[in-house]
């Protein structure tokens, strides 16, 4: 098989000999080392075979020297695919300048990587790179990496570094965003830790203050954790900051009232499509009018950068596919809701929890009455309970 694209690529010749010694030929071919394959014999003075294109300009001249016809049958390969091409000036002029403006185009930028960003947006540090004029089109080799650095940082304090890397078309940007200093505590402040919610103590840590509870014991809500206010033996009480920790197993209830009776969509069969070309920044639409009213209607966008041999090119297809639907009545099953309902209340107990703590386990039942389903959701978790309030004293 490889040897089948070698001799394709550097081009090969099918070959007719009729010679009334054709053994002479085979002869002289050994000498010359000239090399053939696909031999095959048409009557007893005559054969074809295939050849290299050096070797067919080698065997046409050896002939000469023998009473032997050569025809040519077939050629076939690259060099002979190009050639057919050599006194069309226009194409070579064309690919010449395709040549040129990929070579030229390699020098500017058309396409962004951004990395290592996480709560800063990437439109946001794109936006500040184009103030320093670090944009597409630009070109990659005028970059001053110090001073994008310096003024880039300046206009988003929650980088801490950043770097601009042009590999060919490509713009690699990398950032490390800034690690807040965690807010100091103020052991000076009076202040208790209380229950946040009812739940039973795991773990205390304390770092301020008296605790007022003991680990496995049951508290509610605003109940006294940590004390501010810590007795002494000889000078009676002395008020202090109360700080710690309180981890603490609590549980939730959450209820949802959902009608078996609802609406989904259902698609028509229409469809719109809009093609559009945008050249860096740039847009060329193909259809006339983009705005659809009175109408419902889901849009997917796709979105198709072209490449050639790797190196991105500056033209980028979007299409914008407009799906028609009407939404009409349906009757939903009680699984299949208490499901959906499910998934729902699970992501607003997740939201609930997370700055705290994990759900640890979770229970989702239902029960209908009419045509109400409610879908109850218990859940067991771990999360720290402990909240700090501060008092006064005069």
């Amino acid at each position: 098989m490889m040897q089948t694209i070698i001799n394709h690529l550097r081009g090969q010749v099918r070959v007719r000999l009729e010679c009334t010694y054709p053994e002479r030929v085979l002869n002289l071919c050994s000498a010359r080392g000239i090399n053939f394959w696909g031999l095959t014999w048409e009557s007893p003075t005559s054969f074809s075979c295939v050849l290299s294109r050096n070797h067919y300009h080698a065997l046409r001249r050896a002939v000469k020297q023998i009473d032997c016809t050569l025809s040519v049958v077939k050629k076939e390969g690259a060099p002979y695919f190009l050639l057919r091409f050599r006194h069309r000036h226009a194409l070579l002029i064309g690919l010449t300048i395709c040549a040129l403006a990929l070579f030229i185009g390699s020098f500017f930028i058309w396409d962004f990587q951004v990395e290592g960003n996480k709560t800063v947006p990437t439109e946001n540090i794109l936006r500040a790179l184009e103030h320093e004029n670090v944009k597409i089109g630009s070109f990659g080799l005028s970059l001053d990496g110090e001073n994008i650095r310096n003024h880039v940082l300046l206009e988003i304090p929650e980088l801490s570094w950043i770097t601009v890397n042009v590999s060919g078309c490509r713009a690699n940007v990398q950032v490390v965003e800034r690690i807040k200093a965690p807010q100091l505590l103020d052991k000076r402040r009076p202040c208790n830790v209380v229950a946040r919610r009812s739940g039973l103590i795991l773990q205390m840590q304390t770092l301020g203050g008296a605790p007022c509870v003991l680990r496995d014991s049951l508290v509610t809500q605003g109940q006294l954790l940590i004390s501010g206010v810590v007795d002494t033996d000889t000078f009676g009480a002395r008020i202090t900051g109360g700080m710690g920790t309180v981890k603490g197993r609590t549980w939730y209830t959450l209820t949802a009232n959902v009608p078996l009776t609802g609406q989904e969509k259902q698609y028509t069969g229409q469809k719109k499509t809009g093609v559009s070309v945008i050249f860096g920044t740039h847009r060329i639409k193909f259809f006339s009018n983009s705005s659809i009213e009175e109408e419902n209607y889901d849009k997917i966008t796709k979105n198709n950068h072209w490449q050639l041999f790797g190196i991105p090119l500056p033209v980028r297809i979007e299409q914008e596919v407009y799906r028609f639907y009407q939404t009409a009545a349906v009757e939903q099953t009680p699984e299949r809701l208490e499901k959906q309902t499910g998934l729902i209340l699970s992501d607003y107990l997740e939201s609930i929890v997370s700055p705290y703590g994990t759900v640890e386990k979770t229970e989702i039942t239902s029960r209908q009455r009419g045509t109400i389903l409610t879908v109850t959701l218990q859940a067991e978790c771990v999360e720290e309970i402990g909240q700090t309030v501060p008092f006064f004293t005069e």
